[in-house]
């Protein structure tokens, strides 16, 4: 969601801690809390638990700095605002790159780059493709092979269920088109946002709770020759679907953000949030891939390091795996 910014149980002796990271998982550093620790701590706190991929949604220098020879690949956001000034002006781009990703390329492993966070549909939609191209031009032509793309929530989906009708909406799809003409060209992802979550608690009478949680053994929604015991899958091969609806089956998905929150609603509560994360690293880690993309890590990133005061009360503010202070709101253990 927009600003909504959670991870198996089993003990781990602590010198394997940088050996046995989860493959895949990664989790979002988001900053919209007046009582978060500085960003050296929270690197610290990143390594002591061993997460290796952080998503951040800003260029923010201390937490750049920070990053510094820590080992750990980042997904580097840049603000919805500047997109417009990247798709119009190539030297904006130009700078941006060399005051954002050059000062950092040698220490920082930059995973992807995204131009803007669900902005498509919307007013801002027009300058991402631009973006895309501005940036790539200017990373290239300092030797940067970093990616870029850009961050859509599943609102794009016109219609979602069953995968198979996945589709573009008709104000998303003028966008998603040529962004994905892009990407493909390019190998370059989609990046995505997955909430199970707000699916449910939108229609808590249709979905099942355990559907949701990934708690399903067995199948629950059969979809032609696929079967799907879980709504997390079913979310991202909705997606997939409407990808080939517009010509381009091969550009992959990475899941920027999901996650589950412990407070702030009947069904946002600490035990289900810890199911939810746990269930969700196990499926991810196991390589299982989805029933459309079998066999194949789906990179994803849990929604969020911290409760962040910031953002609008209720759940928005409730996703964190840890309490401002650091300590935890339910015990995760990203040690396989």
């Amino acid at each position: 969601m927009a600003n909504h910014r959670k991870c198996e149980c089993c003990e781990a002796k602590p010198e394997n801690f940088q050996k046995n990271s989860v493959e895949g998982i990664g989790v979002n550093y988001g900053l919209l809390g007046n009582n978060l620790r500085p960003p050296a701590q929270v690197i610290n706190l990143l390594k002591s638990r061993n997460i290796q991929k952080i998503r951040i949604f800003d260029p923010n220098q201390d937490v750049l700095t920070a990053l510094q020879g820590s080992d750990i690949s980042v997904i580097l956001g840049i603000r919805n605002e500047d997109l417009q000034s990247l798709a119009s002006d190539p030297t904006f781009a130009t700078n941006w790159v060399q005051n954002n990703v050059i000062p950092h390329a040698s220490t920082v492993k930059f995973t992807y780059i995204s131009a803007g966070n669900e902005v498509v549909p919307g007013p801002l939609a027009n300058f991402v493709l631009g973006a895309l191209q501005n940036l790539d031009s200017a990373l290239k032509a300092n030797n940067l092979n970093i990616p870029v793309s850009t961050t859509v929530s599943l609102q794009v989906l016109g219609t979602s269920f069953p995968p198979s009708n996945g589709a573009f909406s008709d104000s998303a799809v003028q966008f998603l088109q040529p962004i994905a003409q892009f990407l493909a060209t390019k190998q370059y992802p989609l990046l995505a946002n997955v909430y199970p979550y707000f699916a449910y608690s939108g229609n808590p009478a249709q979905i099942q709770l355990d559907y949701a949680l990934l708690k399903g053994t067995g199948p629950i929604v059969s979809d032609g020759q696929f079967q799907y015991n879980n709504l997390f899958d079913a979310m991202v091969d909705s997606l997939y679907v409407a990808l080939e609806k517009v010509g381009q089956p091969a550009v992959e998905v990475v899941v920027t953000e999901t996650g589950w929150p412990s407070a702030g609603d009947v069904a946002a509560t600490i035990d289900n949030a810890q199911t939810y994360a746990n269930n969700l690293i196990a499926h991810v880690s196991s390589g299982q891939g989805t029933p459309r993309r079998p066999g194949k890590v789906l990179e994803t990133y849990i929604f969020a390091l911290f409760n962040e005061n910031q953002k609008p009360a209720g759940v928005e503010e409730n996703f964190g795996l840890f309490y401002p202070d650091m300590t935890e709101v339910y015990h995760v253990n990203l040690t396989p």
